[in-house]
């Protein structure tokens, strides 16, 4: 963990609190977020704006904030499926912490939000030591990434709530194997809960959302 001292103080306790802060905020504004990390490429995107289609259908309000360390592509596709977003540019920043989460925040309607879904930059190891203070986390991997990815990189998978295998119709043509990644997830996290998706296809979204404790009544 990123334990060092400034003026004496914590870095790491000073995080958790600004963590709990906003937690404490999302409660009582009830909007229920959700930290969604992963890789560069793995589908974090395609599947928020997946949830997003569901979620609007319910009539539910939906918020995100993108993070990227340059430009504002995927702040632009939450815009364009209806969604309230926040671009955030981290520039030489690897993830977002408490504090950032809390300033974009109040730039949401956040008394009207139901549900604020927040990408974290793309990578595995920076998010790691950072909690937001959302009700669930979730990390995204995929297919194509091989199937050793919870074995190196254990710290983000044992301590997130969701993993997410996407490109799952990919699997076969990189010969990965799925159940090796539910397997050791398992394992090194027995309370987490692992969902297979194919976002492309809009596969296993409603298995996600049923994991994030969403009702969907929009099977397909």
């Amino acid at each position: 963990m990123h334990n060092v001292q400034v003026n004496g103080e914590d870095i790491l306790k000073r995080q958790l609190e600004l963590a709990e802060a906003n937690r404490r905020l999302l409660e009582e504004k009830r909007v229920v977020a959700v930290s969604v990390m992963g890789a560069i490429g793995s589908g974090k995107t395609s599947l928020i704006e997946r949830m997003i289609d569901r979620l609007a259908g319910q009539g539910l309000h939906v918020g995100t904030i993108a993070a990227d360390s340059a430009g504002d592509d995927d702040h632009q596709r939450f815009l364009s499926h209806g969604a309230d977003s926040i671009n955030l540019n981290t520039q030489d920043d690897c993830h977002l912490d408490a504090h950032t989460v809390d300033h974009a925040m109040e730039h949401l309607p956040m008394d009207k939000l139901d549900i604020l879904f927040i990408e974290n930059v793309g990578n595995l190891i920076c998010p790691a030591d950072f909690p937001l203070g959302t009700a669930n986390e979730m990390v995204v991997i995929s297919t194509t990434e091989g199937d050793d990815m919870v074995r190196k990189h254990p710290k983000i998978f044992a301590q997130t709530d969701i993993l997410v295998l996407n490109k799952i119709d990919l699997a076969d043509a990189v010969g990965m194997d799925p159940q090796r990644v539910v397997s050791d997830y398992s394992r090194i996290n027995p309370h987490g809960k692992a969902v297979l998706t194919d976002a492309r296809h809009e596969k296993g979204i409603d298995d996600l959302l049923e994991a994030l404790g969403f009702e969907c009544t929009n099977t397909q």
